[in-house]
């Protein structure tokens, strides 16, 4: 694993966290996404030795903190830009009410999922990005 690529590659997350609260509008939101995930499997890819999958999934799960953390910290302001995240929170089966409470449940469960699309991205960049020559 190497650590140092992880959360400096997390940066990434926590600028997204911030940008998404209401600079970022939900329908395109994916599109940043995908770009930092190709260019995040592209340096797991040139700079790691191995483990390309888990250092992906290591570098979403870190987001997701720094993601979950902003949103319940500026909920207000991240709400009234993403009317469809206030819907599913108004209509949560489990906590009906506590819109923080699910994020907070929920925050981790996406960063799993963003983690294996990541970690498949890094895999498959792996194979095909060329890799960054040992000093000498």
């Amino acid at each position: 694993m190497n650590w140092k690529i992880v959360f400096q590659l997390s940066a990434f997350g926590l600028i997204m966290s911030f940008g998404t609260i209401s600079l970022i509008p939900e329908n395109i939101e994916f599109v940043f996404w995908l770009a930092i995930f190709a260019f995040c499997a592209c340096v797991i890819a040139k700079t790691c030795s191995s483990k390309y999958f888990l250092n992906g999934l290591c570098v979403s799960l870190i987001n997701s903190i720094w993601i979950t953390g902003i949103h319940i910290l500026f909920y207000s302001s991240y709400i009234a830009h993403h009317p469809s995240i206030a819907k599913m929170s108004e209509e949560h089966p489990m906590l009906p009410g506590h819109p923080r409470l699910a994020m907070l449940i929920m925050g981790p469960l996406f960063g799993a999922a963003s983690g294996i699309i990541l970690g498949l991205f890094a895999f498959i960049a792996s194979r095909l990005v060329p890799k960054k020559p040992a000093a000498l």
